[in-house]
């Protein structure tokens, strides 16, 4: 009798050892995971950037590492057990990504960034013509991966942001598309005061409409962009301001022989655009922000920059130290914006303009 108990007593401490090692191995991954979590939180308050799923790889990593140390000591069904809890904590990293951004110095700029990564990404393009609030759904849905935009504090809080600016601030030097029976009213332009008394044409949907009203100017706005050009020459506003190294192509995009580029004024805020990443993404992100980096340090990004922009030639054009220049506050800007680093941005900031 006491050998049968002994034998049943054996038999249900080898069924509870089943049982409680897998729940003591869950309570560690959840402690690790935790853990890592808070750390990442923690960065992305210094620094503004998620790391979430690179911690919970770590973890990951860490519980898989514990059990392969003590695999001897499991039998067969908690192996395949661990290993199946094991794929499913971390799964597989896509290496197609999918953008909305098309054939453009952005794109360029955006494969040559992976490409310094050595992240082996591969990039597919949407056809799909979208506007800022579609872009951010979609991304937020995951169904696109990367976009770029000119940023905002809420855009920053909705995705991942890559904080180097595309353009080195000079979307934010906007020259205006206007009227060319306009062009005596425009060059009598001195003030602030005076320049509240145009009404301004924008995009709903881009954030310059915020700053230009945050400003005091008044604003006409349409959801449609194409929109605005027949709305400019039609009288319902008197400029269209776009960035410096955009303007004379999209004027040639939109040809109307009623308009053309005002040659007197500077409008100047600072308005970086960066690439923004899906939240279901920061690895991407990450490896965006690390080709960067790389870009700047050594010089190439201003290199390709000057290059596929024509910065030297858009300079002479523009005469930009010879506008009048009106500058705007950007209050919507985020703190995190990298202003202090000089080597990412143009010297236009700094220039007097005319008297």
């Amino acid at each position: 009798m006491a050998i049968h108990l002994t034998a049943a007593m054996r038999v249900i401490a080898t069924g509870m050892t089943s049982v409680i090692r897998p729940v003591f191995t869950l309570t560690s991954v959840l402690i690790i995971t935790q853990r890592a979590v808070y750390l990442s939180s923690f960065i992305l308050a210094l620094t503004g950037v998620s790391t979430t799923a690179s911690f919970t790889v770590f973890a990951a990593d860490t519980v898989s590492s514990h059990f392969a140390a003590n695999s001897n000591s499991n039998s067969k069904s908690d192996s395949d057990a661990i290993k199946s809890d094991a794929s499913n904590t971390r799964p597989p990293i896509s290496k197609t990504i999918v953008t909305t951004i098309q054939q453009t110095w952005q794109l360029n700029l955006l494969k040559e960034a992976l490409r310094r990564s050595d992240s082996g990404y591969q990039v597919q393009q949407m056809s799909t013509q979208m506007n800022q609030k579609r872009k951010v759904e979609e991304a937020l849905a995951g169904t696109v991966d990367v976009f770029w935009s000119m940023t905002s504090k809420e855009l920053e809080e909705t995705v991942l942001p890559v904080r180097i600016p595309l353009f080195k601030g000079l979307l934010g030097n906007r020259l205006l598309i206007i009227r060319k029976a306009d062009e005596t009213r425009f060059a009598k332009v001195k003030t602030m005061a005076d320049f509240r008394q145009l009404k301004a044409g924008q995009n709903r949907y881009w954030p310059d409409a915020t700053i230009l009203e945050a400003n005091g100017l008044p604003v006409v706005t349409s959801y449609q962009y194409t929109n605005l050009y027949p709305m400019l020459e039609g009288g319902r506003f008197d400029y269209l301001a776009l960035g410096a190294q955009e303007i004379g192509e999209e004027l040639a995009n939109h040809p109307d022989p009623a308009l053309k580029v005002d040659s007197h004024i500077l409008l100047q805020y600072r308005s970086p655009a960066y690439f923004f990443v899906s939240p279901k993404r920061p690895e991407l992100a990450a490896a965006i922000l690390t080709g960067l980096e790389s870009m700047v340090s050594d010089g190439s990004f201003d290199e390709m920059f000057n290059r596929e922009l024509k910065i030297e030639q858009l300079y002479r054009e523009a005469k930009f130290e010879h506008r009048v220049i009106i500058r705007l506050d950007t209050p919507d800007l985020s703190p995190l914006t990298p202003i202090e680093r000089k080597e990412l941005w143009l010297d236009l900031f700094s220039m007097q303009g005319a008297k």
